[in-house]
């Protein structure tokens, strides 16, 4: 193949069958591409603080946190094929994730065990925000099947909130 024909190939469209329509895949799946930063960077932050964790409650802490991170990379795919099945592109990259993420990194050598649990529950809200957004614009264009998925993963989202809120009350 030659650079030419690998260049056409790249700007090829990707034709995927759609009935939602090439300014719908365009939109919803910038907006899922946006979701997909924010969820990976979550999940590192997860797996950040259940490494890091530590005090008297560590072992309940270490298992939630590790339950949350497994639950937040479930959606890495999921989101990533949807955005693929309309038709649109997603992350190509940890810079490409850098450049589109809100959910801010935490490379602090300690952090407390309550501080990681409330800074994850925030995170975990703001996503929840983010969500909302995304399947407003999923609403927009009639999408029903990534507004769905979206509907699940808030719920999820909620739940995550409602233990982390619930392990640091009266700390």
């Amino acid at each position: 193949m030659s650079i030419e024909d690998a260049r056409k190939r790249r700007e090829a469209p990707l034709d995927t069958p759609s009935t939602l329509g090439s300014n719908a895949a365009k939109d919803i799946s910038a907006a899922l591409t946006g979701l997909l930063a924010d969820v990976f960077a979550l999940y590192v932050k997860s797996k950040n603080f259940h490494w890091h964790i530590s005090g008297p409650h560590f072992r309940d802490y270490h298992l939630l946190l590790d339950e949350q991170a497994a639950q937040i990379f479930a959606m890495t795919d999921e989101l990533a094929e949807r955005a693929r099945k309309i038709g649109g592109t997603t992350l190509r990259s940890i810079g490409h994730i850098a450049r589109l993420k809100h959910i801010q990194d935490n490379d602090a050598d300690f952090v407390t065990p309550e501080d990681m649990l409330a800074e994850l529950k925030e995170d975990n809200l703001a996503l929840t925000q983010r969500m909302r957004q995304t399947h407003g614009v999923c609403d927009e264009h009639g999408d029903v099947s990534t507004a769905s998925l979206i509907e699940n993963w808030i719920d999820e989202a909620e739940r995550r909130i409602w233990f982390l809120f619930e392990a640091t009350r009266g700390t």
